[in-house]
C-alpha cells in the first residue's frame, strides 16, 4: 500500500494512486504526491528481509553438509603436565597457520589461573609469533583459547600419551586438528595410531599438512 499527500492541505491517502479529490480540501488528484521516503524504507526492509533469509538458508545448509565429528576431550586431564612446548607435526589448513613450518605452541599458566598461549612458526624465512590466552572449563580437557579479544574458540585435547609426550587435538568441528608433540619427531607406530584415532572420530587424515620441524642436534660423544 502506497502513501499519498496532498499538497495543499496536508491530508494523507494510502492506496495504489491517489484519490480523484482531496476528500479534506477538494483539490484535484494532480495536487497529490507519493510518500518516496516510506517507498524507500519499505525497499531497504525488503532488501534486509531477504538478506538474512539468505543467510539463515546458506547457514543451515553449511551445518547440515559439514562432516559429524566425535571431538569429546579426554576423562582425565592434568594441567600442569600439560603445560610447557609442544611441537606441532600435523595439522588441518587454516588461515591463522598457513604456510607455516617449525610450528610450536608454549603454554605457561599466569598468576590469576588462566593461561599464556604463545604460537610460533617460520613463514617466507621469517618468524612470526602471536600470544593467546586460554582457561580451564568445567570439562576435563576442553580448554578456551582466544587470539582475538573476548572471543574464545574451544582447544580439545581428545587423545593424550600417558606421560603427556604427543597429543590429538580438535577444535569446535571437523575443520580443526592438530598432532602435537614434545618433541619435534614422532615415531611412524606413533603416528598410525593417532591418524586412527582420528579416523575413528570422523577426521579426514587426508587433509592433514605434514610440518616441517628443525633437527635436534645430537650431543656428540
Amino acid at each position: 500500500m502506497e502513501k499519498w499527500i496532498c499538497k495543499v492541505c496536508g491530508y494523507e491517502h494510502q492506496g495504489e494512486e491517489a484519490p480523484e479529490q482531496c476528500p479534506q480540501c477538494g483539490c484535484s488528484k494532480s495536487e497529490f504526491y507519493q510518500d518516496t521516503n516510506q517507498k524507500y524504507w519499505k525497499t531497504v526492509f525488503v532488501m534486509l528481509f531477504v538478506t538474512l533469509l539468505i543467510s539463515i538458508f546458506a547457514s543451515f545448509i553449511s551445518c547440515t553438509t559439514r562432516q559429524t565429528v566425535d571431538n569429546t576431550p579426554v576423562k582425565s586431564f592434568n594441567l600442569n603436565r600439560f603445560l610447557g612446548k609442544w611441537y606441532e607435526i600435523a595439522r588441518f589448513d587454516h588461515r591463522f597457520e598457513r604456510d607455516m613450518q617449525q610450528c610450536t605452541a608454549t603454554y605457561t599458566l599466569r598468576e590469576d589461573g588462566t593461561l599464556s598461549v604463545i604460537n610460533q612458526g617460520k613463514k617466507n624465512g621469517k618468524w612470526e609469533t602471536s600470544e593467546g590466552k586460554g582457561k580451564l572449563t568445567d570439562t576435563p580437557g576442553l580448554l578456551k583459547v582466544s587470539f582475538f579479544g573476548p572471543f574464545y574458540s574451544d582447544y580439545r585435547i581428545m587423545h593424550l600419551a600417558p606421560d603427556y609426550s604427543y597429543a590429538l587435538v580438535g577444535g569446535e568441528d571437523d575443520t580443526y586438528l592438530w598432532i602435537l608433540s614434545r618433541t619435534p619427531k614422532l615415531n611412524q607406530a606413533t603416528i598410525n595410531n593417532l591418524l586412527r584415532e582420528a579416523q575413528q572420530r570422523g577426521y579426514d587424515t587426508n587433509n592433514l599438512i605434514w610440518v616441517e620441524q628443525e633437527r635436534v642436534p645430537t650431543t656428540q660423544p
